[in-house]
């Protein structure tokens, strides 16, 4: 069997399992949560004057050639946004919201709205004018009609703001126009000069300041906004040399990305992960979809990153990925997040199926790490970062995070304690009161269990790493879905790529069930079919 490819990780994570009177288990990292900023721009501050030329970000122009910004004009024009803030008057109780796709611009606005401590509400940029948009703006209103909207293109975001937002509240478009509305130009933003006064405000930014808000998925009930801090708890867990990489700083990663940032994956740990590193993140406008995949490959094939991340879907679309490109398996690591990673797509990554993998593209196994958080955890909560990782397996709890495990009926829900857990929601004390226990502990509503029972406080070693730590059951516990999703991807393997389970809460289950492409190309008799016209 081919060898992983060597990556400098501090060692497999961690813990000690502490079992209570009242049934509940703690389980916290034996690693200690090492010395962070009090803000994470401080390191933009730091690689702009160490590494001021090189790239911050990048994103194809039009499709075309990449525009780049480098860390010294990422610093300066966000200073020139801050200034415009403080202009503006805007404040805590009077945020700036983002409603954008992944672009420079949105970056630019987020760390200059960082450097000024007044929050963002990041709201979904796929909607437009929706009765969820509408839910959502409520959720912060009266600042709704009194703050400032940046909307990247007028055309995309024009309807919903003048469905929600008060005429009195400022817009800056990136592009475009909304009828019957004046709005600013980014580019005004940038020709601001900065004063003394963003040096003021920056300093005043303390690790207790909210920096953020960013809304849940709604899968559940309807999206909350979720305060984040400015500390650089948020991220620096990821950093630790105990749970990835342990010389980042004088190996910056690259990234080719295309997560939301409206989501915590890809805005507080790939963007803060790459800022906090001095690296490169490559906006990828590509998708896991049959449609979209093959912008992704061809950034893919331009850039080859250090470490790539994903959701379960996305690495559903890599056996099909690497029959065309070769590119992406020069990647050291590949991590995943959220729900289980199917099957199919774990043994392709790391080199033991029998169908296309980076195995057979460079001779090595890529590692594979697998993890679970929430928007409510800034992300990163559990990581598995052994060598042999298998679909559902998320580990032990990363330094400076507290578990505890707690038995619901013949399930066990996961609760966390941290520095990077969320104090509460925006303006919604009685649904933060209900989503804390009363040691502190966020009730994540997650159920887990151990992958090896009788035995989860034993070191997650290389050696039987896949019998180590926990792995995910439900993502909610009124559900029984993942159970019954993994279980079906797993009798149906390989032909099986993914499933949706509906029907929850109720007497009778649908399966929609998605089919792996390239098996089925191999059924005698069967051809694949075209895609739908768009």
């Amino acid at each position: 069997m081919a060898r992983y490819r060597a990556l400098p990780l501090g060692g497999s994570i961690t813990a000690r399992f502490t079992p209570r009177a009242d049934g509940s288990t703690l389980v916290r990292s034996t690693e200690a949560l090492q010395p962070y900023p009090d803000r994470l721009t401080d390191r933009l501050l730091h690689w702009a004057a160490v590494a001021p030329d090189r790239t911050l970000a990048a994103k194809r122009e039009h499709g075309g050639d990449w525009r780049r910004i480098s860390y010294a004009q990422a610093l300066a024009q966000a200073r020139s946004i801050a200034q415009a803030l403080i202009d503006m008057r805007l404040s805590a109780e009077h945020p700036v919201v983002v409603l954008s796709d992944n672009d420079l611009e949105h970056l630019l606005i987020a760390w200059g709205r960082c450097s000024r401590a007044c929050l963002t509400r990041r709201c979904r940029p796929r909607i437009r004018c929706s009765r969820r948009t509408t839910a959502s703006c409520d959720t912060s209103s009266p600042p709704c009609r009194r703050g400032l909207v940046f909307a990247s293109s007028g055309g995309a975001f024009g309807k919903a703001i003048n469905a929600t937002v008060s005429p009195h509240v400022p817009v800056v478009l990136t592009s475009g126009t909304i009828e019957g509305r004046t709005t600013m130009r980014f580019d005004e933003l940038l020709a601001i000069t900065a004063t003394d006064a963003v040096d003021a405000a920056h300093a005043r930014v303390g690790p207790d300041t909210i920096a953020k808000f960013l809304f849940t998925s709604g899968s559940t009930k309807l999206p909350k906004a979720g305060d984040q801090h400015a500390a650089h708890a948020v991220q620096q867990p990821a950093d630790d040399p105990a749970v990835l990489f342990r010389r980042w700083g004088q190996t910056p990663p690259v990234l080719v990305d295309w997560l939301p940032w409206n989501h915590t994956f890809g805005s507080n740990h790939n963007v803060g992960l790459t800022i906090y590193n001095g690296g490169t993140i490559y906006i990828d406008e590509g998708k896991p979809t049959p449609a979209l995949i093959g912008e992704t490959l061809r950034n893919l094939r331009e850039i080859a990153p250090t470490v790539y991340f994903n959701v379960p879907k996305g690495f559903g679309e890599w056996p099909n990925a690497l029959e065309s490109t070769r590119r992406c398996a020069r990647s050291s690591s590949a991590a995943s997040a959220c729900s289980s990673l199917p099957a199919p797509a774990c043994r392709s990554r790391s080199g033991t199926s029998s169908t296309a993998s980076p195995k057979m593209a460079c001779g090595e196994r890529i590692r594979m790490l697998t993890g679970l958080g929430m928007t409510e955890t800034a992300p990163f909560a559990i990581c598995a970062n052994a060598e042999e990782v298998k679909s559902g397996h998320i580990g032990l709890p990363v330094p400076g995070m507290e578990l505890k495990l707690v038995p619901q009926g013949d399930k066990t829900e996961v609760r966390y304690r941290g520095p990077n857990v969320t104090s509460g929601y925006w303006r919604s004390p009685e649904q933060t009161a209900e989503s804390f226990d009363d040691e502190g502990f966020y009730c994540s509503g997650d159920a887990v269990k151990p992958i090896e029972p009788g035995h989860p406080e034993a070191r997650a070693s290389r050696s039987t790493p896949h019998r180590r730590g926990l792995q995910a059951l439900d993502r909610h516990l009124p559900s029984r879905s993942g159970p019954l999703r993994a279980r079906v991807i797993a009798a149906g393997d390989p032909c099986v790529q993914d499933v949706v389970v509906a029907g929850i809460n109720r007497d009778e289950l649908g399966l929609l069930i998605f089919p792996s492409p390239m098996p089925a190309a191999r059924w005698p008799g069967c051809r694949p079919v075209p895609a739908s016209p768009r």
